[in-house]
């Protein structure tokens, strides 16, 4: 019953915006941590950002921090990953993800949330593909 749905993925050029939502339900969404990750072909996936439970701390990736932001709408059980300035080396499966709230950050010290291994919940992925 578990759900998280992602949409909002095409193709972009570079120096133009995307923004990806994913949609959860069947579980209580505001008690979860949420994340987005990446998966190229021939790569292992890898982490983008995460956001705490209820907004109040985020995470980023060093390759992405200045250009995407991660926000959550709890009220709606939706989580978004606003990319700005996307390169081509951000073309990847993007993946939104939910883990029981403060896991995350129990896996790492230096970098939480980070780890797939903290999250239970994933989606499908939502394709973005970035044109120099």
């Amino acid at each position: 019953q578990v759900q998280l749905v992602e949409s909002g993925g095409g193709m972009v050029q570079s120096g133009g915006s995307l923004r990806l939502s994913c949609a959860a339900s069947g579980f209580t969404f505001s008690n979860y941590d949420m994340g987005w990750f990446r998966q190229a072909p021939g790569k292992e996936r890898e982490f983008v950002s995460a956001i705490t439970w209820s907004g109040g701390s985020t995470y980023y990736a060093d390759s992405v921090k200045g250009r995407f932001t991660i926000s959550r709408d709890n009220a709606k059980d939706t989580v978004y990953l606003q990319m700005n300035s996307p390169r081509p080396e951000d073309t990847a499966v993007y993946y939104c993800a939910g883990a029981v709230k403060g896991l995350g950050a129990t896996y790492y010290s230096n970098r939480p949330y980070h780890d797939t291994g903290a999250y239970s919940y994933w989606g499908q992925g939502t394709q973005v593909t970035v044109s120099s």
